[in-house]
């Protein structure tokens, strides 16, 4: 008779040690078998063939011994002593040499990385104490990066085996490496570029230099208070800020209740075009309001045709902003609420109608209240959403200034003065701040749980009639006012000039997406197909990882106290305080130079996808977990499976509308981002949006619409693809029945009564 499987929990338990050695492996893997450097141009595996040489692609240990870099054995030592204390038996001792070595190879290697670049020393003062260096290094490349991540996480095991995080291995490692990440790509290229707001303008530091540049009229003015035209740019950024997040969470909440407790029919239309925004690109949408509300839109027009009204420019400025700004974020909101909507348990509600609340008071004490958590993150997403705006108020703010515009013309604008921009991103980062303490204060620590770990075959109340009623007379003349947006967006590709000749035509999308047959089989003739597949290539590769590492971290919030929780959770979302525009010239200044070289790849493009869209998926994971009862994950510890094995197979079936937000969200963001990578595309890594952009620029409208459109299309299936492949959750609930057709009286007469 065969043997029986044991539980996954009790082969962890024979095999302590068995992620240890797998990190020391990696380590030792990526010094012998990986170019050490990244060499411009050839990509790693091009470099395989060079990495037992003399070659610049050589290996860590050939680098160190052969070419003079001999601060390269300090990795070696720290993960020579990690498999001294790989060998012992789990314990503090053994905590204790994984964290020496660890701390060792990993600290000497990033102090050598950004002490000597490549002319030798980076800091002045070390040319005098030790002298010109005679050899120098160039960025880190994939076996540097491999080496390093390893003593890192065998730096995290150790801090577990001497007692932190409980001991859990993989608590350990998720935090210090998700922690060590947002350091690394967030914090460091951030404070790279605030650190300019305390340069004067010799270059010298100060930090009288980051008051004179913020306390001014132009900033904090109240002139709009007292009769003046205008107030100052923190305070317009403030009160559109404030409108517009309170503006999206109630039109996202009432689209959420809308499709999950409103009539059936309206669920299919409602959520495609709840999500049509977040898929178009940013300047698209400000195009269309303006062909609407514009000094020569259809609005204006009908009105001095039909009340002799003059045409003015009352949509530029704070009600332009505005609109755009709720058309754009609404569906942020959407998605957050959806899923908290979605985690009431039917039960709750039924309770209170058993003790005899009717559905308007069971709504209102028992159903609101628990969407408290997604309110407050969908009200928070929202505002950093607004603060962080480009597009928009460059589209049809007028003269309505907000700071990001300020920032972005400080950096690019013929005053090019870097120091002020840093010191108006301060001003952003600290108003993100503001909102996020607000935010947890007012959630505090209260209990929002609805799933847990019993049964709940309840079936969801029906909304209350007023309202069904005050949802359906305000989300309906929404969705009518974003079909009609976007029936301008697609006419604008199949016209010959719009405002001139409305001839249809298809030579827009010819110029694009052409396919020829030529001597050597099929040619991808169009001018924007090199940008579409880069930007498909790249959205497609960041956006799991981005939603992955998303609900890893909101898991290790909500799952998890430990020591800087509250700093671990604002690192999460400080990419959203900064303007795309800084977030991208801080990458600029952080990795043009060793050791992180990676101006011009990929690469950097993908991670700043990644870390810029990060804190949606925080977010939707945090007010989903908020909902999910820990005696699930107690219940499956308990039955000896281990912490991954409970967040993988547990925790994660009950997160997938979460899972979907953050995947569609990562996903098209990447596809239409303009601001945080229009520093950052190169001729082999242009992007949709940079092809827009200059094809706006030279007038070419028609084109630049019609590649709109084919964009939308695609990011629709993209997002029918991820949620087939995803799937719904499933709670185990009961559906309402169907209603019984009225019976029909017997023909010929009444119903017979009884015998």
């Amino acid at each position: 008779m065969a043997a029986s499987r044991p539980p996954a929990g009790a082969v962890a338990a024979r095999q302590p040690n068995a992620a240890l050695w797998f990190c020391v492996a990696a380590g030792l893997l990526g010094y012998l078998a990986l170019p050490w450097y990244a060499i411009q141009d050839t990509s790693w595996y091009q470099a395989l063939p060079q990495i037992f040489s003399q070659a610049e692609g050589a290996n860590g240990l050939m680098q160190a011994a052969t070419q003079g870099r001999g601060w390269l054995f300090i990795g070696l030592l720290g993960l020579l002593l990690c498999a001294a204390g790989a060998l012992q038996q789990p314990g503090r001792v053994q905590g204790r040499w994984l964290l020496a070595g660890g701390l060792v190879g990993s600290a000497g290697l990033a102090a050598s990385g950004f002490l000597i670049g490549a002319r030798g020393w980076s800091v002045v003062v070390l040319n005098t104490w030790f002298g010109e260096l005679a050899i120098n290094q160039f960025g880190i490349g994939a076996g540097g990066a491999v080496a390093l991540a390893a003593l890192v996480l065998l730096a995290a095991f150790g801090l577990a085996r001497c007692g932190f995080f409980r001991g859990d291995l993989f608590v350990s490692g998720a935090v210090i490496g998700c922690g060590v990440m947002m350091a690394l790509f967030i914090a460091y290229p951030v404070a790279k570029a605030l650190a300019g707001a305390f340069v004067d303008e010799n270059g010298q530091w100060s930090f009288a230099g980051l008051f004179v540049r913020i306390g001014t009229e132009r900033i904090w003015g109240l002139g709009c208070l007292a009769g003046g035209l205008r107030c100052g740019v923190a305070w317009n950024t403030l009160f559109l800020a404030l409108l517009a997040a309170a503006g999206t969470t109630f039109l996202g909440t009432l689209m959420a209740l809308m499709a999950e407790r409103g009539g059936r029919r309206w669920q299919g239309p409602l959520k495609v075009l709840a999500l049509l925004p977040i898929i178009t690109p940013p300047f698209v949408v400000g195009l269309g309001l303006i062909l609407l509300f514009g000094r020569a839109g259809v609005v204006n027009q009908a009105l001095e045709a039909w009340f002799g009204i003059e045409p003015t420019r009352w949509f530029y400025g704070l009600p332009g902003v505005l609109v755009a700004q709720l058309f754009a974020f609404t569906p942020i909101a959407f998605m957050i609420m959806r899923g908290v909507v979605q985690g009431i348990a039917p039960s709750l509600e039924e309770a209170a109608q058993m003790l005899r609340a009717d559905r308007r008071r069971t709504f209102l004490t028992v159903t609101l209240p628990l969407l408290k958590p997604g309110l407050a993150n969908a009200f928070l997403v929202g505002f950093i959403e607004s603060i962080a705006d480009f597009g928009n108020p460059v589209v049809v703010g007028g003269d309505f200034s907000v700071l990001s515009t300020d920032i972005f013309f400080a950096i690019v604008g013929a005053q090019n003065d870097p120091g002020r921009a840093a010191s108006l991103a301060w001003i952003l980062t600290l108003f993100a701040l503001a909102v996020f303490a607000l935010q947890r204060g007012v959630l505090g620590r209260q209990n929002y749980t609805t799933v847990s770990g019993k049964g709940d075959a309840g079936i969801a109340m029906p909304l209350p009639d007023g309202v069904r009623r005050t949802i359906y007379a305000i989300a309906f003349p929404w969705i009518v006012f974003t079909v009609v947006v976007y029936l301008f967006a697609f006419a604008g590709g199949f016209v010959q000039t719009w405002g001139r000749d409305y001839t249809f035509t298809l030579n827009h999308f010819k110029t694009a997406f052409a396919l020829e047959w030529g001597q050597f089989g099929l040619v991808w003739a169009g001018t924007a197909w090199n940008s579409l597949i880069t930007t498909l290539k790249l959205a497609g590769l960041s956006a799991p990882i981005t939603a992955g590492l998303g609900l890893l971290i909101a898991w290790l919030l909500a799952r998890n106290e430990f020591r800087g929780q509250g700093a671990f959770e604002f690192g999460a979302l400080l990419a959203f305080a900064i303007p795309g525009t800084v977030l991208g010239v801080s990458y600029i200044l952080a990795f043009n130079v060793p050791p992180f070289e990676l101006t011009g790849t990929g690469l950097i493009i993908v991670l700043c996808f990644m870390f810029r869209n990060l804190p949606v998926g925080v977010r939707a994971g945090t007010a989903a977990f908020k909902q999910l009862d820990r005696s699930l994950d107690d219940a499956s510890l308990m039955l000896r499976a281990s912490t991954s094995q409970t967040l993988f197979k547990v925790v994660l079936p009950l997160l997938k509308p979460a899972l979907v937000a953050a995947l569609v969200y990562s996903f098209v963001r990447a596809m239409t981002t303009v601001s945080a990578v229009i520093f950052l595309v190169t001729a082999e890594n242009e992007l949709a949006t940079t092809y827009i952009i200059g094809r706006v620029g030279n007038g070419d409208y028609g084109v630049a619409l019609a590649y709109c459109t084919v964009l939308i299309v695609l990011m629709s299936l993209a997002i029918a693809l991820i949620q087939f492949v995803v799937g719904e959750r499933r709670l185990g609930r009961r559906r309402p029945a169907p209603e019984a057709p009225a019976a029909l009286p017997p023909q010929g007469g009444t119903a017979s009564g009884p015998a």
